[in-house]
């Protein structure tokens, strides 16, 4: 099943996908903390059908409790850069005010001179876990979506601390559908490719995380709770356009589209922000 965060004029509203339509869910506003596993694989739908084309998308997740990302997870992002390849998990988090729904606009700000994409899986917790591990860690995950972690290098690069880099506001395009695991399949296997004005930038796998999805649960876990609505980003492959020669930077007017079999496409534009 696949699932939104909708708006329709001054109506916010959750709902599952069919076909072209959205069948909102009886009293549910959004995903997120309120729509656990449970939830999701009942949902309380309504009679009412809404075309899909009508409504406005929001960030899948729109108010996650956490945003919790992992740098450095694949081999050749690594390879890439001036980094050695981590022994723990490389995470970072994201303030909700980093996100941004399918369509909507990425704001370049003035400030930075190195704006780049990072195309990633994310994934959305579906049930409250503490120190979880294996199997258990796994099933913790509700659904699955893309995101692209637009990233200002220069900010990045200024501290050890990757907080200034990562968190410009309207950066963080997330959506557009929470996909659940059961229509997935092996989250470990998903071609994940990125589009700059239709040229391919970046291609790789899912298969190729240096930290598995139940590597990433457990370490996050083991120092904090994870409860339903709270979003993962596990990664970006190797082509971010800062390691390449001449750079490739992201520039008012690009459109960017973020593809990754078996969960969808996310496509942005970006525009610099006037101030």
């Amino acid at each position: 099943m696949r699932f939104a965060s909708c708006s329709l004029g001054d109506r916010r509203f959750a709902g599952l996908l069919d076909g072209d339509v959205v069948r909102p869910l009886r009293g549910v506003p959004e995903l997120g903390a309120g729509t656990p596993a449970e939830l999701l694989a009942d949902p309380p739908l309504s009679d009412e059908r809404v075309p899909l084309a009508d409504v406005k998308l929001r960030p899948v997740v729109p108010r996650p409790g956490k945003i919790v990302c992992m740098g450095l997870n694949y081999r050749a992002h690594v390879d890439e850069g001036v980094y050695e390849p981590p022994e723990y998990p490389v995470l970072f988090s994201k303030f909700t005010e980093t996100l941004v729904a399918a369509g909507d606009a990425i704001v370049a700000p003035p400030e930075s001179s190195a704006v780049d994409y990072e195309a990633e899986l994310a994934f959305v917790i579906g049930r409250h876990v503490r120190r979880a591990s294996g199997v258990a860690a796994l099933e913790a995950v509700g659904g699955y979506t893309i995101a692209n972690d637009v990233t200002m290098r220069d900010y990045q690069y200024r501290t050890h601390q990757w907080l200034p880099g990562k968190n410009w506001v309207s950066s963080t395009p997330l959506g557009p559908f929470l996909v659940t695991p059961d229509e997935v399949g092996d989250p470990h296997a998903l071609d994940i490719w990125l589009e700059l004005n239709g040229d391919r930038m970046q291609s790789g796998n899912t298969r190729q995380f240096i930290f598995d999805i139940p590597a990433i649960v457990s370490a996050i876990s083991e120092f904090v709770p994870l409860a339903p609505g709270d979003v993962v980003l596990t990664g970006t492959p190797s082509g971010v356009g800062y390691r390449r020669e001449p750079k490739v930077l992201l520039r008012d007017g690009d459109r960017v589209a973020v593809g990754i079999a078996g969960v969808g496409r996310l496509e942005n534009h970006v525009v610099a922000e006037r101030v």
